[in-house]
């Protein structure tokens, strides 16, 4: 039990002085092995700027549904079924376009945008209905998505690939014109270093505002100048990966400006607005939302709206980058997706979770999986290490917990 709290007392040093919780910490020293170890196994492939490039788009599709999965698992849910929607969605999204708009017309692109959000929407709303007004476990609603979308997916194309796509539309993908460019890149940067200080300073008034100890300027200034090389780091790795035969630097892919946009978005909605206090106080305990005078029902049925919105999101991403909707699309990404949040600090039981853990998880789930394929390894033993991850996870988790009610 001494060691036990030992342990813990050190853990809540750590996270104080870093301002982030011990877990994230550790996470982001473990994708710190997971690079170098995989740079080593591969010859240095892993770390070049081409890549980490492709890295980037990958992890953008699943840390924008982890994103919205945050907040299932936190209202003590699960949906088994967002890997299925986005295959789905892809193919209704390649089917408006080829069969319904003109592929070539300026309208074409947000039209199908629209429509796929708008589908994911709709999904999210049925599965979340089903939840909360039949009370069914989200397990079996959601499972059975998994089945019904994949299915459906093949049904309405015959099981072929839906090609080509409308040419604006595929920048959202981020392929070789689908980027921001180098200068553009400089100024996204420059602005998160911006609003970095601005929320360190902002901190410190509140702080001070409420009697409350603020931490030392040298502390947050260590935070603004670690954070700072990061982004800077980011930016300038995007940008010294340069278009085929030519000497034009990519930049910043557009589907990683969406992550970046969703995180900021989604962080502020779990943070600060009452949706997601009360997301999070229902997932502490439903008994007392339901005594505090929240309405849990309708509450459950917003969270699956967004999960859905995500997904059609995240189908747009990856639709638009592959030029094609493919029944196959999303096959078994709901398990990168579970992990990725678990692994960012989001606990099974509820009540407990951080969209900028989700993202990390994200990253961590798919440099694995694309340090795995660079490794030449077949893909049945890919999901086999990542199976293991996921479980290892839950493992420390439940682990963590138990420490805490030492």
């Amino acid at each position: 039990m001494m060691g036990k709290s030992r342990i813990t007392d050190i853990s809540d040093k750590i996270s104080q002085a870093a301002g982030l919780d011990v877990r994230l910490l550790a996470m982001l020293l473990v994708l710190i092995v997971i690079w170098l170890g995989f740079d080593i196994l591969t010859g240095g492939i892993f770390l070049s700027a081409r890549n980490l490039f492709n890295l980037s788009l990958q992890v953008a599709v699943v840390g924008i549904m982890a994103c919205g999965m945050v907040l299932i698992i936190v209202a003590r849910q699960i949906d088994l079924s967002v890997g299925s929607q986005v295959g789905f969605i892809g193919v209704m999204g390649a089917l408006i376009q080829t069969s319904i708009l003109p592929i070539e017309g300026a309208a074409t692109w947000w039209l199908t945008c629209i429509c796929m959000l708008g589908a994911g929407a709709l999904i999210g709303f049925m599965q979340g209905a089903f939840v909360a007004y039949a009370r069914m476990p989200s397990f079996v609603v959601t499972l059975g998505g998994l089945l019904f979308f994949r299915n459906a997916a093949y049904l309405i194309n015959g099981g072929s690939t839906v090609s080509p796509l409308n040419e604006t539309f595929q920048l959202l993908g981020g392929g070789f014109d689908g980027t921001i460019g180098a200068l553009w890149s400089w100024v996204v940067g420059v602005v998160a270093i911006v609003g970095i200080i601005v929320m360190v300073l902002r901190r410190r008034q509140r702080q001070r505002g409420h009697d409350v100890s603020v931490g030392t300027p040298l502390k947050d200034g260590m935070f603004v100048i670690i954070w700072s090389c990061v982004i800077l780091g980011f930016v300038a790795v995007m940008n010294s990966y340069e278009q085929p035969k030519t000497t034009i630097a990519m930049g910043i892919p557009i589907p990683v400006i969406i992550l970046i946009a969703v995180a900021l978005v989604m962080s502020i909605m779990a943070q600060r607005h009452p949706f997601g206090r009360h997301v999070f106080g229902m997932g502490g305990s439903a008994e007392s939302a339901v005594l505090a005078g929240i309405d849990t029902q309708r509450l459950t049925v917003l969270v699956f709206i967004a999960m859905g919105f995500l997904c059609g999101l995240a189908s747009i991403v990856i639709t638009a980058r592959l030029n094609a909707g493919a029944s196959a699309t999303g096959t078994m990404t709901e398990l990168n997706v579970i992990a990725a949040a678990v692994i960012g600090g989001t606990s099974l039981t509820g009540g407990v979770g951080t969209i900028y853990g989700a993202v990390l998880g994200a990253v961590i789930m798919q440099s694995l999986e694309n340090g795995l394929i660079l490794m030449g390894v077949s893909t049945p033993l890919q999901r086999m290490v990542l199976a293991l991850v996921l479980m290892l996870a839950v493992w420390i988790d439940m682990a963590y917990h138990r420490t805490r009610l030492s």
